[in-house]
């Protein structure tokens, strides 16, 4: 289970129009944000510098239309700051990637009225459709770039998918299932099964636009970059015979001129994002080291790694204990840099390499370099309490990276000899003047004294000396996962309101270390759930003005399985809302796609040994009958993650018991609630759930931030 966010009868969904208003105008009153405020707020997702450091090009995602957020392309002029789009005001476009000789971007999204493959000037003109590249919804977790330049600037090697032996069968009628692993998840919530569609390297010539399929059969390649010296492309797939029940990423390397392929490392763990270096000596990768790395949540932190271009060598980069991303060459070859989950946020790091000459070979006079560790060990470039997304290099040492602050959505910056600049305001006019809630940080030590708990506490709008605040507590998912400071619409929209909320980064969290993040395993629906009370607890003694009678509780995917569970455990909150949680750990094992997760999760599978009834007792369906709280359920009509048959199960035992339930049911959703009227929907549906069962303030003790 990933991440999170959030059908009523008629007479409930009129009390939802009308909630919606009050909220709208208690908000702007206030000078905050309202739900409907998200469909005018965009931020920066990409960015990629051109080769000669004078212009970026990145992308801005917009929530203002029917369906999902999606992207447009800019390129920006990084001395005055001027951009100009690529494309027309409603084409999609996005995942730039310069040609090394600077003329042309290539980017996925529409051009000349077909969607794939295209390319553009920088100046916005000569956009050119290029090649279709379809896509597959196998389950394919961590999969990188779709798509990579030669140096010499004239073809693009890219993934695109063709039919598998199961493509034909699986989609007749009737419709005859062969795989283990047949349910999807790219494009998730679009589709019900898995199309059986293997990705393929395709390489297309940029003058003729003829293409030629280079891999064929029945594996899935994908994270695609071209050598610098022309000859090879490497790749990750999964060679293993049995690839739906284990996970297990590789590196290879493609030889363009005869299709070969040599495997570069032959792990029990999975390897994920292959750079080359600039002068193509070495390969920088993200990677595990333990045996079972679950398919779609790894407890195991991935860290960066070098190897030479042979695959020798092979050397964890630098030593810090948390979760690391995707790794960017610098562009002397002398460093890498990488991004650092720590503490609710997330940071940027550079590690210098000792590239000393260590070997020469007589063919060709190819040097091997050796990855070592630097002796200053990694420096932190960007430490800002906010979230660091995609960033970029420039040859001059410039750094363009999109950044998430407590008070914003993505925007683009730059960091150059020291100095930081802010180059894009996208979200100026709609936030000009409006009051953004402060996120502040406490720590709290566990229930069994073994660890030090972090939690965020996002304060209210309006308060004063003797007012008193409802608290939502909200958990995220994973439960390998971190909440922070950076930007969350949601609680600055509940912050307009009136309300607190409280994110409790419960062991299991990520950018705490691994033995933190380890200490989850094979205790689900245990003292995570009681680190989450106990900052409810550590919250309502130190701040004063929490109404500890108006309390909320929910969270989406693992945030909602503990939501579930914790309302069997305590009635202290008078209302809840879990989404797309698990009810019932054994159904959940034999529905969902994520055939390891449980697995990695407490060790074992659920037929071996007593483990059966180890996962029902840990069940929230199980200890129903202890449920009082009134509770809405929220789920993806299509989630192959979470199915839907975990909140149907607990919806009709919830109503055997008696507790007051609602059911939300979002169509064309899959895990987690995407569509961006959905997302206003869920906001304004789950205040008014509150509202409803929040006791009113009496009159002498009148809240005074909601009027």
């Amino acid at each position: 289970m990933r991440f999170g966010r959030r059908v009523v009868v008629c007479v409930f969904a009129v009390a939802i129009v009308g909630a919606g208003t009050v909220a709208g105008s208690r908000a702007q009153g206030r000078g905050g944000l309202v739900a409907e405020d998200l469909q005018r707020l965009r931020s920066v997702a990409q960015a990629e510098f051109s080769p000669d450091g004078k212009l970026i090009a990145y992308t801005v995602i917009r929530h203002d239309r029917p369906g999902r957020p999606w992207p447009q392309l800019w390129v920006m002029d990084a001395a005055s700051g001027k951009s100009v789009r690529i494309g027309g005001e409603q084409d999609v476009a996005g995942a730039p990637v310069w040609s090394p000789d600077g003329k042309w971007i290539a980017f996925n999204g529409v051009a000349e009225g077909k969607h794939g493959l295209a390319m553009a000037h920088p100046d916005g003109s000569a956009v050119t459709f290029l090649a279709e590249a379809s896509g597959s919804n196998a389950p394919l977790p961590g999969a990188g770039a779709e798509f990579t330049w030669s140096p010499d600037s004239k073809q693009i090697a890219y993934i695109s998918a063709t039919p598998g032996p199961e493509t034909a069968d699986a989609s007749g009628d009737p419709m005859v299932i062969t795989r283990y692993l047949y349910k999807p998840d790219a494009s998730e919530g679009m589709t019900r099964f898995n199309d059986n569609r293997r990705l393929h390297i395709f390489v297309v010539d940029v003058a003729t636009k003829s293409v030629k399929q280079i891999t064929s059969g029945n594996t899935y390649e994908h994270s695609v970059d071209w050598s610098p010296r022309g000859d090879e492309i490497v790749f990750v797939s999964d060679r293993s015979p049995e690839t739906d029940q284990f996970f297990n990423y590789d590196l290879f390397a493609l030889k363009v001129s005869d299709g070969s392929v040599r495997r570069l490392t032959a792990t029990e763990n999975a390897e994920y994002d292959p750079k080359w270096s600039p002068d193509g000596s070495m390969i920088a990768f993200r990677a595990t080291k333990r045996g079972l790395t679950d398919r779609e949540t790894t407890m195991e932190d991935t860290h960066v790694w070098v190897m030479n271009a042979d695959g020798s060598n092979r050397h964890e980069l630098a030593t810090i204990d948390n979760r690391q991303g995707v790794p960017v060459w610098a562009p002397d070859g002398k460093a890498v840099y990488f991004t650092v989950q720590e503490r609710g946020s997330v940071h940027l790091y550079r590690q210098a390499l000792d590239t000393a000459k260590t070997a020469t070979q007589t063919a060709g006079e190819r040097r091997e370099l050796r990855p070592v560790v630097g002796t200053g060990g990694a420096e932190m470039i960007v430490n800002g309490r906010g979230t660091v997304g995609a960033f970029t290099l420039s040859k001059s040492g410039a750094i363009a990276y999109a950044f998430t602050t407590p008070k914003d959505m993505g925007e683009l910056y730059v960091r150059s000899g020291g100095n930081t600049k802010q180059l894009t305001d996208l979200n100026a006019e709609i936030l000009g003047g409006k009051q953004m809630a402060e996120v502040e940080p406490f720590t709290f030590i566990s229930n069994d004294n073994k660890y030090e708990v972090e939690a965020f506490l996002v304060k209210p709008l309006g308060m004063t000396a003797d007012s008193k605040h409802p608290l939502i507590v909200n958990m995220h998912g994973g439960p390998h996962g971190q909440n922070g400071p950076a930007f969350n619409f949601r609680d600055q929209v509940f912050a307009a309101r009136g309300w607190a909320t409280l994110h409790v980064n419960y062991r299991g969290s990520t950018g705490y270390g691994q033995a933190f993040a380890d200490a989850v395993f094979g205790d689900q629906d245990g003292n995570e759930a009681q680190d989450v009370l106990y900052g409810v607890s550590a919250a309502l003694r130190r701040y004063l003005w929490l109404d500890r009678e108006r309390m909320g509780i929910e969270g989406v995917s693992y945030g909602g399985q503990l939501t579930m569970w914790l309302i069997t455990q305590t009635r202290m909150f008078r209302a809840a809302i879990p989404t797309a949680g698990i009810a019932n750990l054994i159904s959940y094992n034999y529905m969902t796609y994520y055939n390891q997760y449980e697995q990695m999760e407490f060790g074992q599978l659920p037929h071996q040994d007593d483990f059966m009834n180890i996962l029902w007792e840990r069940s929230a369906l199980k200890h129903i009958a202890g449920v009082a709280t009134p509770t809405m359920l929220m789920h993806g009509e299509n989630d192959n993650d979470v199915p839907i048959a975990e909140a149907e199960q607990y919806f009709v035992a919830l109503k055997d018991v008696g507790v007051e339930t609602v059911f939300v049911r979002y169509p064309r959703e899959g895990h987690g609630i995407r569509e961006s009227k959905h997302v206003v929907d869920s906001i304004n549906r789950s205040m008014a759930w509150y509202e409803k069962h929040f006791p009113t303030t009496p009159p002498e003790t009148a809240n005074p931030a909601v009027p």
